[in-house]
């Protein structure tokens, strides 16, 4: 323990907070997460600070000497951030929520939270009321409070019951007994906190190299059902002997895939795999990787099944206009949960298109305009999507499975490299402008004009059509074809 209160002591945020606030000798205790991650060897970054006096004038203070800004938070509790070293860490500053720190740490969550040390000079030393360092060392999280919800911190925030998954799976731990009963009791409540605060605690959720096991826990303690109710209802979709798994088995094993295909996706795109990396490491939106964001589109891709399960005369199980009903739904969920317009849109594309490379293996060969017409069809997610149908693809464990998987991993290489080429250079130019078209049909600009350029951009990409003049020939072909019809 004094290893982690002494690398608590070193981090380079503390120490500016720790200089920042002795001029002030303003009472003042690192609580939270930080004393937290401290002992169990975890890096520190990011502070939390109550103390006996104004937050705005600590926070004033940190800023001061971390060169930083500082604002205020939260208008109801008090709290201040301040961002140091460059955007390297931040300080949060609250006030005391009770007399004395010991107080201010009973109203906290759970116990591993329920920590604090001193900030003033002298020896660390740890104030632990509510046995959260043993806690910490069994690696459980209990609740604080009383033997019920109404009297258990969980009736301090009802987001808290998530917040408890979201510690588990970052931290590898488990609730202990009372405290997993609690949960479940509380879990409905979940659904009555801002949606931004249950995006932010999904979110780290997705991220998280356990995010299996988070869901999974979560799914246990009621808390899915309550905020993402449309992965609940997966359970028990039974599928076509193609598939091993009912729905929700299936979504859960397509997330599994693309977590071994983000963490290594040398094994189902080979040569391109380090540009296939490259680009999934790009940020998207909310905080959030390409790669993070499709883990967002594996969960969610297959949520329109239950709605268009239907059993055909002959036996055979259909979901036709699944990838349809579920664009509708995911757009829903993601401004359900207040997520950007961007992810929202990336989510909902990947979903409406995760059948059309399977459909195009029985093409193959295929024609330059047939991949023409995968690329523009599934624009901007050209890249993702290819990837989430690998995933999906070997989440398929049913009836001719190994064949199935081997014919789709290859034509999936052959769309990704022209995907990697499109996105890196973007979409073909046609080898001539609109209004040059105009003039060379003599006919104005408009409507027609548009269609017809369009047409070249594919001439072009396929090599029908590389020149003004083969463009100008064509254009007129397709006119006169037209007009004839």
């Amino acid at each position: 323990m004094s290893a982690g209160l002494d690398r608590l002591v070193a981090a380079p945020a503390v120490g500016a907070v720790r200089s920042a606030l002795a001029p002030l000798g303003t009472p003042a205790w690192l609580v939270g997460g930080a004393v937290r991650d401290a002992l169990l060897g975890r890096e520190v970054r990011d502070v939390d600070v109550a103390v006996d006096g104004s937050p705005e004038e600590a926070a004033r203070a940190v800023a001061g000497v971390a060169r930083g800004p500082a604002f205020q938070l939260s208008e109801s509790f008090g709290a201040w951030r301040t961002i140091g070293g460059g955007g390297e860490w931040i300080c949060d500053v609250s006030r005391l929520q009770a007399p004395t720190i010991e107080g201010d740490l009973g109203l906290r969550d759970f116990s591993v939270n329920a920590l604090a040390v001193p900030l003033q000079d002298g020896e660390a030393e740890l104030i632990d009321p509510s046995g959260g360092a043993a806690d910490l060392e069994n690696r459980v999280l209990r609740v604080l409070g009383g033997p019920d919800v109404a009297s258990s911190s969980y009736a301090r925030d009802p987001l808290r019951p998530l917040r408890l998954a979201r510690l588990a799976t970052e931290l590898d731990f488990q609730p202990e007994r009372e405290t997993e009963r609690l949960t479940r009791e509380a879990a409905p409540g979940v659904a009555t906190a801002s949606p931004e605060r249950v995006f932010a605690e999904l979110r780290r959720i997705v991220i998280a190299d356990r995010v299996i096991e988070g869901f999974e826990l979560a799914e246990r303690l009621g808390l899915v059902a309550a905020v993402l109710p449309e992965l609940e209802d997966l359970h028990g979709v039974e599928q076509s002997p193609y598939h091993h798994l009912d729905v929700h088995g299936h979504t859960i094993e397509v997330l599994r895939q693309s977590l071994e295909i983000e963490r290594d996706p040398e094994p189902a795109f080979r040569e391109l795999a380090p540009r296939v990396a490259a680009t999934l490491a790009e940020p998207l939106a909310d905080e959030l990787t390409r790669a993070q964001a499709l883990r967002f589109a594996a969960l969610l891709h297959d949520i329109g099944k239950p709605g268009t399960r239907r059993v055909l005369p002959n036996g055979r199980i259909s979901f036709i206009g699944h990838d349809s009903l579920g664009e509708e739904m995911v757009s829903e969920v993601c401004r359900r949960l207040r997520a950007s317009g961007r992810l929202r849109t990336f989510i909902a594309a990947i979903t409406r298109h995760h059948l059309v490379l399977g459909f195009m293996v029985h093409e193959r060969p295929l024609s330059r305009a047939a991949v023409y017409r995968y690329l523009t069809t599934c624009s901007p997610v050209e890249l993702e999507v290819t990837v989430l149908s690998c995933a999906d693809r070997l989440a398929t464990r049913g009836r001719k499975a190994d064949d199935a998987i081997a014919t789709h991993l290859e034509l999936a290489r052959e769309l990704t490299s022209e995907a990697l080429t499109w996105r890196e250079q973007g979409p073909p130019r046609p080898p001539i402008r609109g209004d040059e078209l105009a003039r060379g049909l003599g006919i104005p600009t408009g409507p027609e004009i548009g269609a017809l350029i369009e047409r070249l951009r594919e001439a072009a990409f396929t090599g029908e059509a590389t020149t003004r003049e083969d463009a100008l020939a064509l254009a007129r072909r397709l006119r006169e074809n037209s007009e004839a019809s």
